[in-house]
């Protein structure tokens, strides 16, 4: 029970690597807030989790949005150890095909969502004597695949903001932290790949949600204490 007595927010947990988060939380003894754009998707898995999850219908680009999530945990929970910025706009685009408008849509997702949530958490974790932030990145934030310009460039940031962050929050012993995923078995990942798992990956396969979420879990952790700052690649050697 590596989590017990902990209560932490999940976005983006209605489905993929978000779901299997939440549900390894909630093993683990945390009480999970999930929230997802896709609200019936959310409480489906507050529902099978049970009664140690609410589900939350939530867009984490919008500010206002934030503020009932913190509301609505504080009320339930009474407090916030735990934030995993989970939530993410993928698709594929070419330079060529991308416009301001998409640029723009990509980065209040992947960027100012994620920068609203460690805004929001930050008063209720300093009143409890710290917290972590966990925030979710991509391979493409490490290397280029053609056809995803905006998306790599969004993940980019939330690699800089981590680092930014950890020194920010630091006096408030709030630990930011980046989690990578590789070719994770989810709906969002890209075909071609797991179709060449094999001849891409030196593990010779995808990765599995749980595999993922076990990272988190650990960051997430008192096991974890002196962790901030940091960047972990969980893909099989891909890029490295």
């Amino acid at each position: 029970m590596k989590l017990a007595g902990k209560v932490a927010i999940i976005t983006g947990a209605g489905s993929g690597m978000g779901a299997q988060e939440a549900r390894m939380f909630a093993a683990e003894g945390a009480r999970v807030v999930i929230t997802d754009i896709a609200g019936d998707a959310c409480r489906a898995i507050a529902e099978e989790i049970g009664a140690n999850a609410i589900a939350i219908e939530h867009d984490v680009a919008d500010e206002a949005g934030w503020e009932s999530v913190i509301g609505t945990t504080l009320n339930a929970f009474g407090k916030i150890d735990v934030l995993v910025n989970n939530a993410g706009l993928t698709r594929s685009d070419t330079f060529d095909n991308t416009d301001a408008a998409f640029l723009r849509r990509m980065l209040d997702v992947n960027i100012v969502g994620s920068f609203l949530g460690m805004k929001a958490v930050r008063g209720p974790m300093k009143d409890n004597g710290g917290g972590v932030i966990i925030n979710i990145a991509s391979g493409l934030a490490f290397t280029s695949l053609p056809g995803y310009f905006a998306y790599g460039v969004s993940k980019w940031g939330v690699r800089g903001m981590t680092r930014l962050g950890a020194k920010e929050l630091s006096p408030d012993n709030i630990r930011v932290v980046t989690l990578t995923p590789g070719a994770i078995e989810t709906p969002s990942l890209v075909p071609s790949v797991r179709e060449n798992a094999a001849a891409l990956i030196p593990l010779g396969r995808v990765g599995e949600a749980d595999e993922f979420s076990r990272v988190v879990v650990f960051i997430a952790s008192d096991d974890a204490s002196y962790v901030s700052g940091a960047e972990f690649l969980i893909d099989g050697a891909m890029i490295c």
